[in-house]
């Protein structure tokens, strides 16, 4: 009877008294189903170019309707997903012109955020860079790219947290995702792109910046990494697979 009682008080503490989960809880839901598609996506598990409905994408996650339909919502604002009424969900396909195009506007948003950033950054924030650029260089032979991409986000994380201005989280958010997936798949479809060097060391090169506040050497770092995008995107513009880009489109020879 005890142990019901107690069972009974947990159940209370987690819903809104009426059945359903507090708004906490559905916020925290919110947010996972969130980050859960959108890592889909940049691993390319939802390919470019897939038609899926919400029940199958609710599968895929293990999240409810709800938790599935707010995050897609998201998703289609920052163009990533896009909703066909009464037809489904088309995970957008990937277009490489549009996405260098924006580059431009990453660069100058990205200057923007690090030098709020490098100029504002607390003892927390300086202290987290730090350990992040030491696991960076201890663990670089080793580093897997889902493990970069882990990383990665946090530095993205940190960098907005430290320049203090929550508007530009829903503004950079979506592109980093957009070029992410297109890291991704650069450095995993790509023939001879597997090192993961070259994007590491840029990453060093900011966290270096961030962590002792040298605001110019800290803008000259996301300009480089900027850079270093625009460098890929010349490769993919020569040799890749367009499929990778829009599963839709029909192979060649049958193959």
């Amino acid at each position: 009877m005890a142990r019901r009682k107690r069972t009974l008080e947990v159940v209370r503490n987690e819903d809104d008294g009426e059945g359903k989960p507090s708004r906490h809880n559905r916020l925290n839901f919110f947010e996972l189903a969130y980050l859960r598609i959108e890592e889909l996506l940049v691993h390319c598990e939802l390919k470019p170019g897939q038609f899926m409905t919400m029940l199958e994408l609710q599968q895929i996650t293990g999240f409810g309707r709800t938790p599935v339909h707010h995050a897609v919502n998201r998703l289609s604002a920052d163009t990533l997903i896009i909703i066909r009424p009464r037809h489904g969900l088309h995970i957008a396909p990937i277009d490489l012109a549009r996405e260098r195009m924006l580059l431009g506007l990453r660069r100058d948003m990205e200057r923007f955020v690090i030098r709020l950033a490098a100029d504002r950054a607390s003892l927390s924030h300086r202290n987290q860079a730090l350990h992040i650029e030491r696991l960076l260089r201890e663990r670089r032979a080793s580093l897997t790219l889902d493990e970069f991409n882990h990383i990665d986000r946090r530095i993205d994380a940190l960098v907005l947290e430290a320049a203090g201005e929550p508007f530009l989280v829903h503004t950079l958010r979506p592109l980093h995702t957009l070029y992410r997936r297109i890291g991704y798949i650069h450095h995993r479809f790509m023939p001879g792109q597997a090192d993961l060097s070259g994007t590491i060391d840029r990453h060093l090169a900011i966290l270096a910046a961030v962590a002792s506040r040298r605001v110019e050497d800290a803008v000259k770092a996301s300009d480089g990494l900027i850079d270093y995008m625009g460098e890929i995107f010349t490769g993919m513009e020569a040799g890749i697979d367009p499929r990778l880009l829009d599963c839709s489109i029909e192979p060649l020879l049958g193959t």
